[in-house]
């Protein structure tokens, strides 16, 4: 019923103008019929889809987008909460066997011998520990392993442990963020080498490549020690100015993330084989920076001056109402999420990658919907 909506709202005459406005537009219905009927949780019945489909035919579009905005920093929320409950449980229960192993150092010889065993065995959880500890909590997990699509480029596959209505917010893309003012400064960007670069459709790009598959160790994420390190590493001077500079004054200093986030994995996506469909969809989330009891599992560090982005595209590229109860602008930190587009349980995750160049299309490319590639030209989602 949801994706009938859908196509019925798309063939409106309000639509008819610019190809690539009327995709994102169609995008963000469908994102504010799923992430809205999520919202209603296990209970939501037909009638409730009935009356969301009702409510997007009469919201305007700059109502949809604030409505996805709160649906789905509602379900972020959610799991910022059950991440902090499983990593400052684990932090809580090492300084505790910390104290009882100091008392255990100074109680007679044999006094205290269990309590120093017991602390010498608790250490920082490993990724695949908050893993497991995520998907008993929160209900879902990812995990990587081999692609089920049967191409020889497969490779890899994202793939999603547990069941989740539609509407679920699955992944994050994680890694470097960047503003068209700084678009040369992406590894591999002009010369399109760069499989893990995503682009939101304000021209925002997203490259994951330098998070990987995310760490395994209770250290955070620090982007400048990762592009100074690599910059050393290949020892270009040029190279080096090339990057230090926008790093002067930015972001990238004020904020370390959470590198063990089971859901920072959206990068690892395939696009569907010939024949099958996706099922999830990219979500523009901007993410507000007031939010700081939830940035450290925000996967994503902005690079480049604020001040060059500011006086090239204006504050406001930087700032977003993401609430109607909001009284001024906030600032806000562009990234893009995976939502599921249907009830999913125990399946690889599929990306729509919407590459509109069909002259170079890679071997493994099939499009899912040939009407709606050609409608982003040349700006697909996979850089």
């Amino acid at each position: 019923m949801v994706k009938e909506a859908v196509k019925t709202l798309s063939k409106n005459p309000v639509f008819a103008r610019d190809p690539r406005q009327v995709q994102f537009e169609g995008d963000i219905n469908r994102l504010f019929l799923y992430t809205s009927y999520n919202l209603l949780g296990k209970n939501a019945d037909e009638a409730d889809a009935e009356e969301i489909i009702e409510m997007a035919s009469k919201a305007s579009f700059a109502d949809q987008q604030i409505q996805v905005q709160e649906n789905v920093h509602s379900q972020i929320k959610a799991f910022c909460t059950c991440m902090n409950e499983i990593l400052l449980s684990n932090e809580k229960m090492m300084n505790g066997h910390l104290e009882l192993s100091q008392q255990a150092n100074n109680s007679p010889p044999h006094g205290g011998l269990s309590s120093a065993k017991a602390a010498s065995k608790q250490r920082p959880l490993s990724q695949s520990e908050v893993s497991k500890k995520l998907k008993d909590q929160f209900g879902y997990t990812l995990n990587v392993k081999p692609s089920q699509i049967s191409h020889k480029d497969s490779g890899k596959g994202l793939f999603l442990d547990g069941a989740v209505d539609v509407g679920t917010v699955l992944a994050f893309y994680p890694g470097v963020v960047y503003s068209p003012a700084y678009y040369h400064h992406i590894p591999g960007y002009l010369d399109e080498q760069n499989p893990y670069s995503i682009a939101r459709y304000d021209g925002t790009v997203i490259d994951a490549q330098p998070w990987g598959c995310g760490g395994d160790g209770p250290e955070l994420f620090d982007v400048r020690k990762m592009l100074e390190n690599k910059l050393e590493n290949e020892g270009a001077e040029k190279s080096s100015d090339r990057v230090r500079k926008p790093l002067e004054g930015s972001q990238v200093d004020d904020y370390l993330v959470e590198h063990r986030n089971p859901l920072a994995l959206a990068h690892l996506a395939n696009h569907p084989a010939k024949g099958m469909f996706s099922n999830v969809m990219i979500c523009p989330y901007d993410f507000p920076l007031t939010e700081n009891n939830m940035r450290v599992y925000i996967p994503n560090i902005l690079f480049g001056n604020a001040e060059v982005n500011i006086k090239r595209f204006g504050s406001s590229w930087f700032k977003s109402v993401v609430s109607r109860n909001s009284e001024s602008n906030v600032p806000i930190l562009k990234t893009v999420v995976l939502v599921a587009t249907r009830a999913l349980q125990d399946e690889e995750l599929l990306l729509n990658y919407r590459l509109s160049n069909s002259k170079q299309w890679p071997e493994w490319y099939a499009p899912v919907d040939e009407e709606e590639d050609m409608n982003l030209k040349d700006e697909s989602i996979k850089c």
